[in-house]
C-alpha cells in the first residue's frame, strides 16, 4: 500500500506566499489518493451487498413458494456477503490509516510552523489553545477531508446504485423512495448551519477550558500557598460545565438529524411493504406492486434500507464536518502569524535619529506596526539593520517573556547582578509593588520554580523592572504596563521615569500616560515614522 505524501513541512516553504498556510487545503490535497482508494472499496462493497440482497431474496422467495433452489445460489449469496464484509473491514482500515496519515502530516506542518516562530511570537500564543490545537484539531480536520468526504461521495453513489437495482424490478418503487430524497437534502441544509454554530462554540469553550487549566497548573504553587484551591477548582468546574453543555448541544443536533433519517427510511419501507402486501393479497391493483413475484417483493424490501444507509452515514458524519471546519479555522488563526523574515514594516526600514544617552523614549503606534520588532532589534535579540539605532553598552530587556532566575523573588531580582545591599534590594522590589502582592506572601523569600514558571506575566515583568532598577544598564521594555492593574501600572511608570533620570529607557507601549511622560516619542505608522519631541 502506497503511503500518502504528507503536507509540505519545510519552514522555508512555509515562508512563501507571505507565510500564510491553509490547513484545510493542505489536508485536502494530501488526502486525494486515499479518497480514491477508499471510495473504490466502498463502491465495490455496496455492489456486493446489493448483489447479496438480490440472491438472498431469490433464495428466500423460492423456498417460501416451495420452488426448487439451485445449489449454487445460496453458495453465491454467502460468498457475496463474505466479500461485502471483508471489503467493509478493509475500507474501514484504509480510511483509519489515511486519517492518521493526514493528521500526522498536519501536526508536522504545525510543528514546523511553530519552530520557525520567534520566542516572542511563541509566548504570545495561548498555551491551552496551542495544546488543544496540536492534539485535537489535526484529527478533526483529517476526519473532515477523509471520513466526511467519503460519506458525501457515497451519499451520491450508493443511492443511485440501489435505485438502479430497484428500477430493474419496479420503476414505481424506485420513484417512491427517490421522492423522499429532496426532503432529506433540505433537512441537511437546515441542520447544517445550526450544528456548525454549535461546533464553533464547542471548540471555543474547550480552548478556554484548556487555557485556564494550563494557567492554573503553572500557578499551582501560588494557588496552594494562598489557600485558593477551592476557588480555582470552582472556576474550572464552571468552564467544564460550559464545555459539556456545548458538547451535548452538538450531539443533540446530530442525534435529531439521525432520527429524522431513520424516520424517512422507516416511512418509505413501510409504504413499500403496504403496497406490496396489498398487491400480493389482490386487495389493491397498484402498477409496479401488484404483479410481482415474491422474491421480487422481498428484493425491493431488502434494497430499500441500502438506499437510505448512505444518508444515515452522512448524517452521522455531519458533526465531523462542523468540527473539522472549526478546527481548520482555529489552526489557521493560531499559526498564521508573521514569521521572522516575512514581516514587512516600512517604518522599520527608514533611518531613525540617534537616541539620547538618557531619558524616556516611547515607541507608539497601532498593533502590528513593528514596535516590538524594532525593540528586539535594538536589544540585539533579532538581526539588526542599518536603520535601527545602535545602543552602546549592556542592555536590560524587560517583558513578560524575560528570563527569571534564582529560587526566590529576592534571588531573581539580583540574578547575575553585582552585589547589592539588602536595603537596595528591598527598595527595588517595593518600587514595583512586589512586596504588596497578595500572591507573594513571603515577599522577597517567596519561592519560585525554575525559570519563574509559577509567576504570572505581570509578576515576571515587575521582577525584570526591579532588576533594571539595580542593573545600571540601558533599559528596553516591551509593553511594561500591559498586564497590570491601574495601581501597579502607576508604580511601574514611576520606576521607569526614575531610571530615565540617569539612563536611557526605551519602551514600546499603548499606555497613553506612559507615552505622554516620555521626553521623546516615536510614532510608527504603516507609511513611515513620525517623531515627536516632548
Amino acid at each position: 500500500m502506497n503511503k500518502e505524501k504528507p503536507p509540505e513541512t519545510d519552514p522555508e516553504c512555509l515562508r512563501r506566499d507571505a507565510g500564510k498556510i491553509d490547513m484545510f487545503a493542505l489536508a485536502r490535497d494530501s488526502a486525494r489518493i486515499s479518497l480514491r482508494r477508499v471510495l473504490t472499496i466502498q463502491i465495490a462493497r455496496t455492489a456486493l451487498r446489493l448483489a447479496f440482497s438480490a440472491t438472498a431474496a431469490m433464495v428466500a422467495g423460492r423456498l417460501v413458494m416451495d420452488q426448487s433452489v439451485d445449489p449454487w445460489l445460496p453458495v453465491l449469496a454467502i460468498g457475496l456477503l463474505a466479500g461485502s464484509s471483508i471489503l467493509g473491514l478493509l475500507g474501514d482500515r484504509v480510511q483509519a490509516t489515511a486519517e492518521t496519515t493526514v493528521a500526522t502530516g498536519l501536526r508536522d506542518v504545525a510543528s514546523a510552523r511553530l519552530g520557525a516562530m520567534s520566542p516572542r511570537q511563541l509566548n504570545q500564543l495561548p498555551v491551552g489553545t496551542l495544546v488543544v490545537a496540536m492534539q485535537r484539531h489535526p484529527a478533526s480536520v483529517a476526519s473532515l477531508v477523509i471520513g466526511h468526504r467519503i460519506a458525501s461521495m457515497m451519499m451520491a453513489t450508493g443511492p443511485l446504485l440501489a435505485a438502479a437495482m430497484l428500477f430493474l424490478i419496479s420503476w414505481q418503487a424506485a420513484v417512491l423512495v427517490f421522492c423522499l430524497t429532496p426532503v432529506m437534502i433540505v433537512f441537511f441544509a437546515l441542520v447544517g448551519d445550526a450544528i456548525r454554530r454549535r461546533a464553533i462554540a464547542q471548540e471555543n469553550a474547550f480552548g478556554r477550558l484548556a487555557g485556564q487549566f494550563a494557567d492554573r497548573i503553572r500557578a499551582l504553587p501560588t494557588i496552594l500557598a494562598n489557600h485558593a484551591f477551592a476557588r480555582e477548582e470552582s472556576k474550572l468546574a464552571d468552564r467544564l460545565e460550559i464545555y459539556a453543555r456545548e458538547t451535548m448541544g452538538v450531539l443533540g443536533i446530530a442525534f435529531i438529524n439521525a432520527g429524522i433519517i431513520d424516520f424517512f427510511a422507516s416511512l418509505s419501507i413501510a409504504l413499500l411493504a403496504v403496497f406490496l402486501g396489498l398487491g400480493h393479497l389482490k386487495l389493491m391493483m397498484i402498477p409496479g406492486f401488484s404483479d410481482l413475484a415474491l422474491w421480487q417483493s422481498l428484493f425491493i424490501l431488502m434494497i430499500a434500507p441500502d438506499y437510505f444507509a448512505p444518508f444515515r452515514r452522512f448524517s452521522e458524519q455531519y458533526h465531523a464536518k462542523a468540527e473539522g471546519l472549526a478546527a481548520a479555522k482555529a489552526l489557521d488563526e493560531l499559526l498564521n502569524v508573521d514569521l521572522p523574515g516575512t514581516v514587512s514594516v516600512p517604518a522599520l526600514e527608514r533611518p531613525h535619529a540617534p537616541l539620547p544617552e538618557k531619558g524616556l523614549v516611547a515607541i507608539v503606534g497601532p498593533s502590528g506596526c513593528g514596535k516590538s520588532t524594532l525593540l528586539r532589534r535594538m536589544a540585539r535579540l533579532e538581526p539588526q539593520t542599518n536603520a535601527v539605532p545602535r545602543l552602546s553598552g549592556s542592555v536590560t530587556w524587560v517583558s513578560t517573556e524575560s528570563f527569571v532566575g534564582g529560587r526566590s523573588i529576592g534571588e531573581a531580582i539580583c540574578w547575575k547582578l553585582p552585589p547589592v545591599s539588602v536595603s537596595q534590594l528591598f527598595d527595588a522590589a517595593n518600587a514595583v509593588g512586589l512586596l504588596d502582592d497578595a500572591f507573594l506572601p513571603a515577599g522577597l523569600d517567596t519561592p519560585i520554580s525554575r525559570g519563574g514558571g509559577n509567576l504570572s506575566g505581570g509578576q515576571r515583568l515587575r521582577v525584570s523592572i526591579a532588576r533594571a532598577l539595580l542593573s545600571g544598564h540601558t533599559v528596553i521594555a516591551d509593553e511594561p504596563t500591559a498586564k497590570l492593574d491601574a495601581t501597579t501600572a502607576a508604580l511601574v511608570r514611576q520606576a521607569l521615569l526614575h531610571i530615565a533620570h540617569s539612563r536611557l529607557v526605551v519602551v514600546a507601549t499603548h499606555d497613553k500616560d506612559l507615552a505622554n511622560a516620555a521626553g521623546r516619542m516615536i510614532d510608527l505608522t504603516i507609511n513611515g515614522i513620525i517623531e515627536v519631541a516632548a
